[in-house]
């Protein structure tokens, strides 16, 4: 084995075709009971701290900045988004049908550590919970009515494919084909490649649970120098700020739904506070520990998730619901093609405003679902893995976009213009409003939103700790304390310095460089794989 400066080598004696740096493997606690000694923790940390700095003391200089900043990436790269998310489709897609969907994570004789239901819990409240809550009314409402009013060719439309005004039945299939666009395929794909790559070089390979493991085969040993130093680096802000992306998002549907139901003020004093009590929470869960606190907490999530959407198919529209799901996922298929070309796009505004800031934000959260999956993925064999974390999702996302969105669509058909008018953080409450047991079923949305931001937050500290650590599952407790306290600062200096523009502008420009870094990480992946043995 060869001697390598900042090396952070496996963590476990797998066998492995590479050869790796073995020198700080134990964790080296320094100062407040921290493993500092990693470069990627101090330029990290200490970056981050800077940041929050400039966007409290400066809010207005921080606002004008992340109102130029979306727009300005959106619209010089959204077709770099959307091909890279093409790219990673038809990847994933390609794993379940090719002999390499055969190769199980952590080896032939590997066995999965949780069960079925403890597993796809954890999925669903690390993947996309917080933003299931908010935009499962709101967005579909958006295509539908921006559809419906909007001709082709109009000016600064944001209706998706420019719209199909004065059809109502047309508006809703556009409006639910690109919902479900946006939180189908594409994003699950995104979070599987990179669980994925991150499984495969961690549990078969033994190389550290690390965003710069998946380069190895194309980088070799500098991964372990500063080649892997940036990658992680990148890593570690992509995930911050996708995550503070989210916790913002949470704060103002909480604060919304607050208002609604006991009259909490709306406002930023009242979001700040919610962020506060809610990653104190999340502390009280980092501390816990992954199987104490995360699984506890997204399996009661999943469960009030579930009733939430039971009782809106059984009190709703219920055949039109269930013919709704066929129906949407047809015009998905119908619409798909359309809707994923990354070139020549008439309606800039839809691509640009809504896919290239998704994609920019699920691949930023990337790292972080990515890292979470593939520490509860141990076992799974390729194919199994990439079903159950790519098309079950998926379908269940479609489902949900079905009850809620067609349920709020026939409602605004029924005449409800408080719908339409309702902010995107109330929409939810609003439609809720108007189905029997009001009172409670909002209640219930509302422990939904913060108990999905505290599995968020707490997952996600854990992920940037272990990114941080140079792979090490097991950091001491303080730093996962800190990246979990800043994880709540950076949500609180994005809203106090721009609001929601602040936090879409955040993901984008934090999404954009680590697109380049996940498409090169395929190459890595299929060259690991071809190396495994099929079981």
């Amino acid at each position: 084995m060869s001697d390598q400066p900042e090396s952070e080598g496996p963590t476990t004696p797998i066998e492995t075709d590479y050869e790796l740096g073995q020198d700080n493997i134990q964790p080296q606690i320094g100062p407040f009971g921290m493993d500092i000694h990693n470069p990627v923790f101090m330029i990290s940390g200490l970056t981050i701290v800077a940041f929050v700095a400039f966007a409290l003391l400066l809010p207005t200089t921080a606002g004008e900045m992340f109102g130029w900043l979306r727009p300005a990436v959106t619209s010089t790269f959204d077709w770099l988004f959307l091909l890279a998310a093409n790219i990673f489709v038809l990847l994933a897609l390609a794993l379940i049908v090719t002999p390499l969907g055969k190769v199980r994570l952590g080896g032939r004789d590997a066995r999965p550590d949780y069960s079925y239901a403890g597993w796809f819990a954890m999925l669903f409240a690390a993947g996309m919970g917080i933003g299931l809550m908010f935009f499962g009314v709101s967005e579909p409402i958006s295509h539908f009515t921006t559809s419906l009013a909007e001709t082709a060719g109009t000016p600064d439309s944001w209706a998706p494919l420019d719209g199909a005004a004065g059809d109502p039945e047309a508006a809703r299939r556009l409006g639910m084909a690109a919902t479900i666009f946006h939180w189908g395929l594409h994003p699950w794909a995104i979070y599987a490649i990179v669980a994925l790559a991150l499984g495969l070089f961690a549990y078969n390979k033994g190389l550290p649970l690390s965003m710069r493991s998946i380069f190895y085969p194309i980088f070799g040993e500098r991964v372990w120098g500063w080649t892997g130093h940036v990658i992680d680096i990148l890593a570690v802000f992509a995930t911050l700020f996708g995550l503070a992306t989210s916790l913002g998002i949470g704060a103002q549907q909480a604060n919304a739904g607050l208002n609604f139901l006991f009259g909490l003020p709306v406002g930023d004093l009242s979001m700040v506070l919610l962020i506060v009590g809610i990653t104190a929470i999340a502390l009280v869960s980092v501390v816990a520990g992954l199987d104490a606190g995360v699984k506890r907490l997204s399996e009661i999530n999943m469960v009030l998730a579930i009733l939430l959407l039971l009782f809106v198919v059984i009190v709703g529209p219920t055949l039109a619901i269930v013919t709704g799901f066929f129906k949407n996922l047809l015009a998905y298929v119908e619409y798909l093609p359309a809707l994923s070309n990354p070139f020549g796009r008439e309606d800039a505004n839809f691509s640009q405003g809504w896919t290239s800031f998704y994609w920019a934000w699920w691949i930023s959260w990337s790292p972080f679902v990515g890292m979470f999956i593939a520490r509860v993925s141990r076992g799974r064999t390729v194919r199994e893995f990439m079903i159950c974390v790519l098309l079950i999702p998926s379908l269940v996302s479609v489902f949900w976009m079905t009850a809620f969105g067609g349920t709020a669509i026939g409602l605004l058909d029924g005449g409800l213009q408080a719908l339409a008018d309702a902010p995107l953080e109330l929409k939810l409450f609003t439609m809720l409003s108007e189905l029997p047991l009001a009172g409670i079923t909002s209640f219930v949305g509302i422990v939904l939103v913060i108990v999905f931001f505290v599995t968020s937050s707490d997952s996600g500290s854990l992920v940037i700790d272990t990114i941080t650590a140079g792979g090490k599952i097991d950091a001491p407790v303080p730093q996962r304390v800190f990246w979990a306290s800043f994880e709540g600062l950076v949500a609180i200096a994005l809203l106090l310095g721009g609001g929601l523009a602040a936090l879409q502008a955040a993901a984008v420009s934090t999404g954009l460089p680590f697109t380049l870094v996940l498409l090169l990480g395929c190459f890595g992946l299929v060259k690991g794989l071809m190396a495994e043995p099929r079981s």
